[in-house]
């Protein structure tokens, strides 16, 4: 059985978004509330975070999250990557290093703007203590079988992710060939929805319920949202099995 938490849904500015006074802000209804996109997957026991992004802090104190064994990193965007600092609660109260996976690509962007992740730790676990682990294809994370979805941000090469029928697919705007069938007989898909605009790095809305349509999940969860999708209003007009995720849906598989 595999759990998952929707930590955020949002795109880079969340949802509201500072300063705009546009309808889906200023109404500010339940489903358009959407920090930075990042989910808790939980299988056999193991907890794994997907990215740590700047609202890491307020969605683990929200979610009252209290252990994480691993962290599974798409790509080093901010909003993916600049909450990193706020692992070290889970390292002092672990008091272990935490395993960090991802394209060497990232992994070796952590090392050169968070170089202080990889030192040794004090006594006092003051800061994160990280081990970098650059992967390229599936691993295991205490015993749990991680695979990794290549994918394309633009001209980006990135990372999703799948675990057990779950995957997580953000900020794509292409799936190469050789990834489609790294996604077949899957229950719940996460799957990277920017707005209803065409754009050269992120799914539109259009272009996301057609790659839904081919993977054909049981479950299809739109995520990475702009203020451009008001979730409350176009979710009666998406297709059976396709809705709108937010912060703090919590799904299971079999």
């Amino acid at each position: 059985m595999t759990s998952v938490l929707v930590l955020g849904a949002g795109s880079s500015a969340g949802t509201p978004v500072v300063a705009c006074t546009c309808p889906v802000c200023t109404e500010a209804h339940p489903r358009n509330l959407r920090s930075r996109a990042s989910c808790l997957i939980e299988h056999q026991g193991v907890q794994l975070l997907v990215d740590t992004g700047p609202d890491m802090r307020t969605q683990m104190l929200r979610e009252k999250v209290s252990r994480v064994d691993a962290v599974l990193y798409t790509h080093p965007h901010a909003d993916h990557l600049n909450g990193i600092d706020d692992l070290r609660a889970f390292c002092f109260r672990q008091q272990q290093a935490i395993p960090v996976y991802g394209n060497p690509f990232t992994m070796r962007n952590i090392e050169e703007r968070f170089g202080y992740v990889t030192l040794p730790p004090t006594a006092h676990w003051e800061r994160p203590v990280l081990t970098l682990n650059p992967v390229e294809a599936p691993f295991t994370v205490q015993g749990v079988t991680v695979t990794p979805i290549p994918l394309l941000h633009g001209n980006w090469p990135i990372l999703g992710y799948r675990v057990g029928k779950v995957a997580w697919l953000t900020d794509v705007s292409t799936i190469p060939e050789s990834s489609w069938p790294l996604l077949e007989g899957l229950e719940l898909l996460f799957l990277d929805c920017l707005r209803q605009r065409p754009h050269h790095t992120h799914m539109s809305l259009d272009e996301a319920m057609v790659a839904a349509s081919r993977i054909q999940a049981q479950q299809t969860w739109f995520i990475h949202m702009t203020h451009d999708i008001d979730a409350n209003a176009l979710r009666t007009q998406l297709p059976d099995g396709m809705d709108f995720a937010w912060d703090g849906l919590r799904l299971t598989t079999s």
